[in-house]
């Protein structure tokens, strides 16, 4: 049965040779492109268009038309290709159709080689666009997935090619339109009779008319309205994201031959194309035994699909493992943000599709009562059912194998990315380099609250943090689970209400102090320091394991005269350091500047700080980070509303977390709101405590 997506949706391929229905309400060029795992083009001949029809595994029409089929072998792709994007265009001179609007959506199904539906996608809600890439398979953990996607593009099919990072997009979409215009291939060429119509000796392949092709069927269910636009993002909530390419996607191959070098016949007029790639030998089918005379036949049994492959931690792109994993995780991100999108777009659906059948049902007076109304309302409630079971079916599928993904990739990940309760942190010895990021806890949605996707920031920081400890803009919105997690995880002190202002500054001094001990354990020896502002001096028992470990080497300084003594050391060596790097005369810095990156700690922020305070520390949040100085403020944002506007720009600059879970965090596609969960070592543990002393440890190796 055809699966029927919405957009954002993904299904599952069981297999790998298929082909692309399209039906359109006017002629349409179709087009494919082959994308690294961003989904990034190395160059045109990652394109499959009118004027190049055939690339390895891809072969797409000559001509625009308003019905297409394009053969898709996934299995004969280079390793390179991650994703495969179908794109639809209006050509220019052929038809009156100028936008998508103008005319009925265009229909898209996935099917095998004998036409049964795998997957369909109808692009409703396009306006003003002339081209858009309609759906996109994708290797996701070994296999292939199909995903509606449905993003237009107003300004035509040179921005769409922009827009997948293609340098010669203008040119390539003026080629195809000249190839469209010329009218290739309107006709059925000749077989060529002979080996010596190509090259080498192969025998080109033949095509079949374009008025041969069977229309797409047309059994489609209603498609509900699209969860949300579909934008491109950086990764984790609206924060950070990988800047990775893979690389170059091979460009067309040679034809091979047959065995003894014999060139393969030309199949004949009207014949199936034949889509297996020449470069792959058939697997010979397993010979039937011959049932013994007089036994009855054996009924035949359906072809059975083959088996899932086994999620593996590092399947993903990128030139190392610390990369690969980091790309992994954000592929689960990103699938699980779209599987939820179409989970609750689809129940949307639902929810209104019923309130329209009971209005419609019950909308003539005489039909109100009686059993004509209890059928009606009994029906469209039966209807309603099954739309929600079938997307919680779609869900369980989904989530099921993000979760045998999460089973072995968490264990895999290095202490950066790696929870405080990992073994890695058992055996963790000083870094030789800096890693790529970092993490800062976990996300989770209300849908599923057992699968938790890791929260990933890049290295160096680019923005400082912010960990609210304010009871009036800390609201305890968390279900149930969450109370419960709270409670097991960060302390017996929290209740089913909200966490007075005590307990919320001590896990906020807590949560600080893991992620300081984070950042110093991933760092190489004497490239990373800790500095603290507490000018009340309430921070000390929070404090310990930094200070019993020798990290921070003394007690900070309380009142004002310790937050200027901080703030003038910080901002003297932002000033230094850039103008070094600006003169290129990084040696002619003063002995007494430490190059090492610094973290900032400020706890009871404003107590202790004037105008002149507040100033500085604006300044090292807005250059700091370019020169290695990085702001991690402890503090309630309501005692801070006596300065009135002057500190907003401080507050908006810095990413707020929390140090109770709490559902804050959006993601850049549909903007889930996203359950944060810091980053602290379960209840009980040293880890944090260990970690610290090596640290100290190669500090001492490292000097001597």
């Amino acid at each position: 049965m055809t699966a029927e997506l919405v957009r954002g949706q993904n299904h599952a391929l069981d297999r790998t040779r298929v082909e692309i229905r399209i039906t359109a309400g006017g002629p349409v060029v179709a087009a494919v492109t082959l994308g690294d795992a961003q989904g990034r083009l190395p160059g045109t001949e990652a394109v499959a268009h009118p004027g190049a029809p055939r690339r390895t595994g891809i072969e797409v029409p000559r001509q625009a038309a308003a019905e297409h089929r394009l053969a898709v072998d996934l299995g004969a792709l280079p390793d390179a290709v991650h994703r495969v994007s179908v794109l639809l265009a209006l050509p220019t001179g052929i038809g009156a159709l100028t936008t998508f609007g103008a005319a009925a959506p265009p229909s898209v199904r996935v099917t095998d080689l004998d036409g049964a539906g795998l997957a369909g996608y109808t692009l409703t809600g396009l306006g003003a666009e002339s081209a858009v890439v309609a759906v996109e398979l994708y290797r996701r953990a070994g296999a292939w997935k199909v995903r509606a996607v449905g993003q237009g593009y107003a300004d035509g099919l040179a921005a769409l090619l922009r827009d997948q990072g293609l340098p010669q997009a203008a040119e390539l979409a003026a080629e195809i339109e000249e190839a469209v215009g010329r009218g290739h291939a309107r006709a059925v060429p000749a077989p060529a009779p002979a080996a010596a119509s190509r090259p080498g000796g192969h025998a080109a392949p033949q095509h079949p008319a374009p008025d041969t092709a069977a229309p797409p069927a047309t059994d489609r269910a209603a498609a509900a309205p699209p969860a949300a636009s579909d934008g491109h993002s950086a990764h984790a909530p609206a924060e950070h994201g990988p800047s990775v390419h893979a690389p170059s996607a091979h460009g067309p191959g040679p034809t091979a031959p047959t065995a003894e070098g014999a060139t393969p016949p030309a199949p004949p007029a009207g014949a199936p194309v034949d889509y297996r790639h020449p470069e792959r030998r058939a697997t010979p089918a397993p010979a039937t035994p011959t049932p013994p005379v007089g036994a009855p036949e054996a009924p035949a049994s359906p072809a059975s699909p083959p088996a899932p492959s086994l999620p593996v931690a590092g399947d993903a792109a990128g030139w190392s493992m610390e990369e690969r994993l980091y790309n992994q995780v954000w592929g689960m991100f990103e699938d699980l943000t779209r599987s939820i999108a179409a989970y609750r777009s689809a129940s949307d659906f639902a929810e209104s599709r019923l309130e329209q059948e009971l209005d419609t049902a019950l909308s003539d007076p005489r039909n109100r009562l009686g059993t004509a109304a209890d059928a009606a309302r009994t029906a469209a409630r039966d209807k309603h059912a099954a739309l929600v079971t079938r997307a919680r079916a779609a869900l369980d599928r989904d989530l099921a194998q993000l979760a045998a993904e999460s089973e072995v990739v968490e264990p895999a990940l290095p202490p950066a990315f790696a929870r405080w309760d990992s073994p890695v942190w058992q055996a963790h010895r000083s870094a030789q380099e800096r890693p790529m990021a970092l993490r800062l806890g976990e996300l989770h949605l209300p849908e599923v609250r057992d699968l938790r996707i890791p929260m990933l920031v890049r290295l160096p920081l680019e923005r400082g943090l912010w960990i609210d400890c304010g009871p009036d803009s800390y609201a305890w919105r968390g279900p149930d689970p969450d109370r419960a997690y709270a409670r097991r995880e960060l302390g017996s002190a929290l209740t089913d209400g909200p966490p007075d202002e005590a307990e919320l500054r001590r896990l906020s001094l807590e949560t600080a102090v893991a992620l300081a001990a984070r950042m110093l354990a991933v760092h190489p020896a004497g490239e990373f320091a800790v500095q603290v502002i507490d000018p009340g001096g309430t921070a000390l028992p929070a404090l310990a394991p930094l200070l019993e470990t020798g990290v921070l080497p003394a007690a900070p300084v309380p009142g004002a005269q310790g937050v200027a003594t901080v703030l003038e050391g910080l901002t003297r060596r932002v000033d230094l350091v850039q103008m070094a790097v600006r003169s290129r005369a990084a040696d002619a810095l003063p002995p007494d500047v430490d190059t090492a990156d610094q973290l900032l700690i400020v706890h009871d922020f404003p107590h202790g700080f004037d105008d002149r305070a507040v100033t500085r520390l604006r300044y090292l949040a807005d250059e700091g980070p370019a020169v290695g100085v990085h702001l991690l403020m402890v503090a309630d944002r309501a005692q801070a509303r006596e300065y009135g506007p002057v500190l907003d720009p401080l507050w908006r600059s810095l990413l707020r977390i929390t140090p109770v879970p709490d559902a804050h965090l959006a993601d850049p596609w549909v903007g889930h709101a996203w359950t944060y969960e810091p980053p602290l070592a379960p209840r009980g543990s040293q880890v944090v405590r260990q970690v610290l002393g090596r640290v100290a440890e190669a500090r001492r190796e490292h000097r001597s």
